[in-house]
C-alpha cells in the first residue's frame, strides 16, 4: 500500500477551481484504486449528482472485473527496491568505481602529482545523482511517478543508494593515496547536496553536468598543470565544506514541490 495523500491534497484533488501537477494527480488517481478511506474522503467532498454517478461508475467496474479473470499477483517486493534504486543506475556506478581505482593506480605510478582521489571526490556521486531520476534514463519513470512518494523523496532515496557505493569507495581510494578523509567526503556531499538543490530549478542531470564541468575546469586541471591541491581543498576547508552541505541540503529540502513537476526531471 502506498503512504496515503494528506488531507490537503485531497482537498485540493476535489477542487475544480484547485491546481495539483502532473505527478500529484497520478499519484492520488493510483492511491485510490485501493483505498477505500480515501475515496471515501473524495466522496465528501463530492456534489450528490456526483457521488451517485460515481456510484454507478464504481458498480460497472467491479462488475467487470468480477467476470473477468483473477488479477496477477502483486510482486511488491520489486517495486520498493525500485523506488530505492534501479538496473540503470548499475552501469554508472561501476563505472565511477572504476575511475577511482584507475585515479589510485595513476597516484600510486606518478607520486608526484596531487592526490586525484581528493580532485575527484567532489564529482564522484554526479553520473549516479544525474540518472537517478530521470525521464531520459529510467524506462519505468512514467510508473513511478504515479505514486505518492515520488519527487524529491524517490530523488533522495536512489541519491541515497548512489551514496552507500560511492562513499566507501572513496573511503577505500583515500586509504590507499593517504589524504585527508574529511577533504574527500564532506565535497563529495557538499556537490551532491548542490545538484539537488540547483536540480529543483533547472533539472537534476542538467545541474550534474554542469557542476561537473565547471569543478572540472577550475579545479581539477589547474591542479594537474600545478601538481598542488586548490586551496578550497586545503585542510582548513573542511569546516567551510561541511557548513556549505548543511545548508544545501536544508534549501533542498525547502524546494520539494519543485520536484512534482515533471519539467523538473528532464
Amino acid at each position: 500500500m502506498t503512504p496515503h495523500p494528506s488531507p490537503a491534497v485531497i482537498a485540493r484533488y476535489t477542487d475544480l477551481e484547485a491546481h495539483l501537477d502532473e505527478a500529484t494527480v497520478w499519484s492520488v488517481e493510483v492511491h485510490l484504486d485501493d483505498c477505500a478511506d480515501c475515496r471515501a474522503l473524495v466522496a465528501d467532498g463530492t456534489t450528490d449528482d456526483t457521488r451517485a454517478l460515481l456510484d454507478r461508475v464504481a458498480a460497472g467496474v467491479s462488475r467487470g472485473r468480477a467476470a473477468g479473470p483473477a488479477p496477477a499477483p502483486r510482486r511488491r517486493l520489486p517495486v520498493a527496491l525500485h523506488r530505492w534504486a534501479a538496473w540503470h543506475l548499475v552501469p554508472w556506478l561501476v563505472m565511477t568505481v572504476a575511475v577511482l581505482g584507475c585515479a589510485v593506480l595513476l597516484q600510486v605510478l606518478t607520486p608526484g602529482l596531487p592526490s586525484l582521489v581528493t580532485l575527484l571526490a567532489p564529482v564522484a556521486p554526479l553520473p549516479g545523482v544525474a540518472v537517478a531520476w530521470s525521464r531520459r534514463h529510467d524506462p519505468a519513470w512514467e510508473l513511478i511517478a504515479g505514486t505518492p512518494s515520488a519527487g524529491l523523496a524517490m530523488l533522495l532515496r536512489r541519491t541515497a543508494a548512489v551514496l552507500v557505493v560511492v562513499v566507501p569507495a572513496l573511503a577505500l581510494a583515500n586509504t590507499r593515496t593517504g589524504g585527508s578523509l574529511a577533504l574527500t567526503l564532506l565535497p563529495c556531499l557538499a556537490f551532491t547536496a548542490a545538484t539537488i538543490a540547483l536540480g529543483a530549478f533547472i533539472g537534476v542531470r542538467v545541474a550534474a553536468v554542469g557542476l561537473g564541468l565547471v569543478w572540472m575546469l577550475v579545479a581539477v586541471a589547474p591542479a594537474v598543470v600545478t601538481a598542488d591541491l586548490p586551496a578550497v581543498l586545503q585542510p582548513a576547508s573542511s569546516g567551510g565544506w561541511a557548513l556549505l552541505a548543511l545548508a544545501l541540503a536544508g534549501f533542498a529540502a525547502t524546494r520539494a514541490d519543485n520536484f512534482r513537476r515533471l519539467a523538473s526531471h528532464d
